[in-house]
């Protein structure tokens, strides 16, 4: 049985613009009604934090933006239902009902706290993307100048492998060549990269190297392609 899934969807930062989900909107990429049509049978709706807020502030924005995921499946049922396990996702795919899973983007609103991890993971949080454009708690981003911690933090390192324990995904897109390689390294479960590109066809630090993607597949995970053109085609951000 084919299975379509889309591995980071910015959807709830749409929700948060109180645009309506259930109906087919004139701008925006993505709605139930697109969902449907395009035959997606998953989407990972992505709890995006900036990375210019404090720890406290992006927890309680990561909490809205979970509550507003909540709501709109609420609201909607009948043609989409949460996941938190692939069974769950095959399960609803029988049933005629798009999945929606849970990613976060930025491990920022975690703070240096594994029980705050363990809590979202409760409320519905299958994957963690580690850091975003600056380096946090967790490890460097591929956006900082100056490195904090050179990879990962000793947090962490506690942090992937309570992420291995618990069943949640380390995401390493956005970050650092050096947090991507030590999280390979310490990683006991398959690591993804949800929405990242190949630094072959365009040199960009968010992208990966013909190495990391061979360190990738050598770990069992997979990438997900971002279909930005900066990402795809080096010649774009020429024009």
């Amino acid at each position: 049985m084919m299975f379509v899934l889309d591995s980071h969807c910015d959807t709830p930062s749409q929700m948060m613009r109180l645009r309506d989900l259930s109906i087919d909107n004139a701008r925006g990429h993505v709605d139930i009604p697109k969902l449907v049509k395009g035959g997606v049978d998953a989407s990972f709706f992505a709890v995006y934090t900036p990375a210019s807020l404090s720890q406290e502030e992006a927890c309680r924005k990561a909490l809205e933006q979970i509550g507003a995921v909540y709501d709109t499946v609420d609201s909607n049922r009948g043609k989409v239902a949460l996941a938190f396990t692939p069974d769950q996702a095959l399960e609803n795919k029988r049933n005629g009902l798009v999945s929606i899973f849970i990613g976060m983007e930025n491990g920022a609103p975690v703070g240096k706290s594994l029980s705050l991890l363990r809590l979202f993971h409760r409320m519905g949080v299958r994957y963690v993307t580690l850091t975003h454009s600056r380096d946090n708690e967790i490890c460097d981003s591929c956006a900082s100048v100056h490195k904090r911690w050179h990879g990962l933090s000793p947090f962490g390192r506690d942090a992937v492998a309570e992420m291995n324990r618990i069943g949640m995904l380390v995401d390493v897109s956005h970050a650092s060549d050096e947090s991507f390689y030590d999280v390979i390294s310490c990683s006991t479960r398959p690591v993804v990269a949800t929405h990242s590109c190949c630094r072959a066809l365009a040199d960009h630090p968010r992208n990966m190297t013909d190495d990391m993607l061979r360190a990738l597949a050598r770990n069992g995970g997979v990438i997900q392609i971002n279909f930005f053109p900066v990402f795809l085609d080096s010649g774009f951000a020429a024009i």
